[in-house]
């Protein structure tokens, strides 16, 4: 699980959240996703990639384990640095971003349920939940640690089919609403908030009440394209 750090944390949000509250909700979501790991029963071990002492601390709080390793080198960097170290210790990996704010731990059960089942002995695998809007990889799986060179961003799904392909690995897609949901936009925020999710995020997002629904209401009818106001 990379997690970049509270400061300067979710840029995209910047126009309807603060900096204060922006590390507010980064913090929060982490810290559901590293509670819904600790009781996840088929994870034998939770690695953190950070460089961030917050964060650092966090994790260890929900027993999980810490390495600045690669932290730097931004979210692909910081995957790639985590698998070398489980290939090393004779693990497979499922990796995680921390901004999942609806995952529960049934979502990560049911995508090493889905790696199993398709995974044969001996042989890699490689596992991909994607995003909600089928552009990020918001959970991959994979049998060795390393078995697919992955390259995280925007559009990155189809991209790792196809590096999987490359491998000789058929890829196995697994689609899981709790992760495919993260909040990376405006709209995102907005989508979360009217779920009144009894999570920290969620309740750090309600709290904010009218204020954090104007600015989105104002926001998202700005960047609306033109043709598209109500009624049209």
């Amino acid at each position: 699980m990379p997690i970049k750090g509270v400061v300067g944390a979710k840029q995209r949000l910047a126009a309807v959240l603060d900096a204060d509250q922006r590390s507010a909700l980064a913090m929060a979501m982490a810290e559901d996703v590293l509670e819904v790991l600790a009781a996840v029963p088929e994870l034998m071990r939770v690695l953190v990639v950070t460089a961030d002492a917050t964060v650092a601390a966090l994790a260890q709080k929900y027993g999980a384990e810490v390495t600045d390793v690669q932290a730097g080198e931004g979210h692909t960097g910081a995957v790639t640095g985590g698998a070398c170290r489980l290939v090393r210790e004779g693990f497979s990996m499922i990796t995680l971003p921390g901004d999942l704010p609806l995952l529960a731990p049934a979502d990560v059960s049911r995508v090493i349920s889905a790696h199993r089942t398709a995974f044969a002995v001996g042989r890699p695998g490689f596992t991909i939940a994607p995003a909600r809007d089928f552009q990020g990889s918001n959970a991959i799986l994979m049998t060795p640690a390393d078995a697919v060179p992955l390259r995280f961003g925007s559009n990155s799904f189809y991209p790792h089919l196809d590096a999987a392909r490359a491998q000789g690995i058929v890829p196995t897609v697994v689609e899981v609403p709790g992760i495919g949901f993260d909040i990376d936009e405006p709209q995102d925020l907005a989508d979360f908030l009217i779920t009144t999710a009894p999570t920290r995020a969620g309740r750090l997002v309600a709290a904010l009440g009218p204020d954090l629904s104007a600015r989105l209401a104002a926001y998202l009818e700005r960047a609306a394209p033109a043709g598209m106001e109500a009624g049209r």
